[in-house]
């Protein structure tokens, strides 16, 4: 206890210096969709690479197809445990300029209606965020001399434009990044006064349909009735996907989709979540879906499919009367349990083509798939970073799930064996992506504390 409170203290002595550092972190504009920004993301990657060093990590600036990765390790002899954590240095392009109060990249304190909170663009998606695990692991160097365990730190420089050079790095370098565990910052509270630890990831399976039925665009006029209409094949087939009580139509969907464990449905009933609430923000008047189910069930448990767009004939301004060659849509399904994402693609692709009438063609793009990824209830690292948050915000933290996908978390666990902690500290109103985008100075704070106690825990899992 004595080491963790004397690494508590430092977090608490350092706050101002902390800030400057992440101050000088957030100035640097590393925007990874724009090449203009490629010097930028190098900058920024160096920074966090020379940070790294400077508190005893080796440390390097790896490069990829794309912007370069920061790797680096620091392993006490006789730590029990090894940590991999994963964070990325990229921003969202600040636009629209004029929306913002002050510019996106000269960071600044402002009071805010809980408190003092960081306005920059970054300060909580991501640079904010990874900032207090490294922060957690200098105070606990510079108070004891050592980290509890031993880390290894991944931070990438595309994840705002897709990841492209991830996987290919990953799949390179996996021996130097296999570890007990991984840890994920790129989460939130269930509230500002609430942690959370994100234990389920819907998985994703991306696919895109063309229906085809000419050899080219036709005047409706002069074909107009014997001509077999793309879109109008198109939209049959999509009204097949779900049934009456909002199911997904498909045979064999729901294989390996389980039902919702009562401690943890108990546990969601009792946070007192506003539906209406939530819904009536997006302009939404009712849910949808799957009768019977809560709407956080329907977003963090049970697996969905979407029709995200659709193309086909002349969508221009005015009137053009067409009876267009090609429709297409494009779909995506998110997943969760143990469905299988090929499986998926697969009996989506049968169950559309069994159904195709004659005199039309359908052809197939993929977009991608990741399973979903759950941490078992009973995981020992889950119990003790929840000791860790539990000590530091004195609430039970919220055992949440997640409606998005990380697919990098469906890596870790199938290629190296690692389950995820995805611990964050942002909040709903962070305005993410958007202008004004700020983190609470709490958040900052209490989350590095928050990770100072779950690397102490964690070194006394056996």
């Amino acid at each position: 206890m004595s080491d963790i409170n004397a690494v508590l203290a430092r977090i608490d002595g350092n706050l101002d210096a902390s800030l400057k550092r992440l101050f000088e972190f957030l100035a640097i504009p590393s925007i990874s969709t724009d090449s203009a920004y490629r010097a930028e993301c190098r900058r920024a990657a160096q920074w966090a690479a020379d940070q790294l060093a400077g508190i005893g990590f080796q440390a390097r600036v790896a490069d990829t197809a794309g912007h370069p990765m920061v790797v680096a390790h620091r392993k006490p002899a006789g730590a029990a445990r090894h940590v991999l954590f994963y964070g990325h240095y990229d921003v969202q392009p600040p636009d629209p300029l004029d929306l913002w109060k002050t510019p996106p990249f000269e960071p600044r304190l402002e009071e805010g209606p809980r408190g003092r909170q960081i306005v920059g663009r970054g300060s909580s998606d991501d640079k904010g965020q990874l900032s207090t695990f490294l922060e957690a692991a200098r105070a606990w160097i510079e108070a004891t001399g050592e980290l509890p365990v031993a880390v290894t730190i991944l931070l990438e420089g595309e994840e705002e434009s897709g990841s492209p050079s991830l996987k290919p790095f990953f799949d390179a370098h996996k021996d130097e990044l296999k570890a007990d565990l991984a840890l994920v910052c790129d989460t939130g509270m269930w509230d500002a006064s609430t942690p959370a630890v994100t234990t389920r990831l819907r998985g994703l399976v991306g696919e895109e349909v063309t229906v085809t039925t000419a050899g080219r665009d036709l005047h409706s006029g002069m074909y107009g009735g014997p001509a077999l209409n793309p879109i109008k094949v198109l939209a049959n087939l999509l009204a097949t996907l779900h049934t009456a009580d909002g199911r997904v139509a498909i045979p064999g969907f729901y294989e390996g989709v389980e039902e919702l464990p009562e401690a943890i449905a108990a546990q969601w009933r009792g946070l007192g979540f506003d539906e209406k609430g939530f819904l009536g923000e997006a302009g939404l008047g009712v849910a949808a879906g799957e009768e019977g189910r809560s709407v956080l069930e329907k977003i963090w448990a049970r697996p969905t499919c979407e029709i995200n767009g659709i193309t086909g004939g002349y969508t221009g301004e005015g009137f053009k009367t067409v009876i267009p060659a090609q429709a297409s849509a494009k779909i995506s399904f998110r997943l969760v349990g143990g469905q299988d994402p090929i499986r998926i693609r697969e009996a989506f692709r049968a169950f559309l083509s069994g159904q195709l009438p004659e005199g039309a063609k359908i052809g197939f793009r993929e977009h991608g798939a990741s399973a979903a990824l759950e941490l078992p209830a009973d995981s020992p690292a889950l119990a003790l970073a929840a000791a860790g948050l539990r000590e530091e915000w004195n609430r039970e933290p919220i055992l949440m799930g997640s409606g998005g996908s990380i697919p990098i978390v469906g890596a870790f666990k199938r290629d190296l064996g690692m389950d995820t902690l995805l611990i964050g500290f942002a909040l709903d109103d962070d305005r993410i992506h958007s202008p004004n985008e700020k983190y609470e100075l709490t958040s900052f704070h209490k989350g590095t504390r928050s990770w100072a106690r779950i690397l102490a825990r964690l070194a006394q899992w056996r």
